[in-house]
């Protein structure tokens, strides 16, 4: 299976990154963005065939390793390998 893990600041966490990029934004002409955050996307190849077993082994590296419950939030998306 493949797997997108798609991780992201809590809403109530500021984001100076995403803050950058809007004012990048604005500088370029791009005046109509009025808020930019900014993640991250992480891409795992599984050899797993199970898709409850792959969602649970995702779930536990997010939650372990891979996003900081504190201040992060994550979804991720399971695709056949192909």
């Amino acid at each position: 299976m493949n797997a997108k893990i798609y991780v992201t600041l809590k809403t109530e966490v500021l984001d100076p990154q995403g803050d950058a990029v809007r004012r990048s934004l604005a500088s370029l002409g791009f005046e109509r963005v009025k808020a930019a955050r900014v993640g991250k996307l992480i891409e795992l190849k599984l050899d797993e065939t199970d898709r409850t077993e792959a969602e649970r082994a995702v779930r536990r590296m997010c939650e372990q390793l891979l996003a900081n419950p504190v201040i992060e939030d994550f979804r991720f998306e399971l695709e056949p390998s192909s």
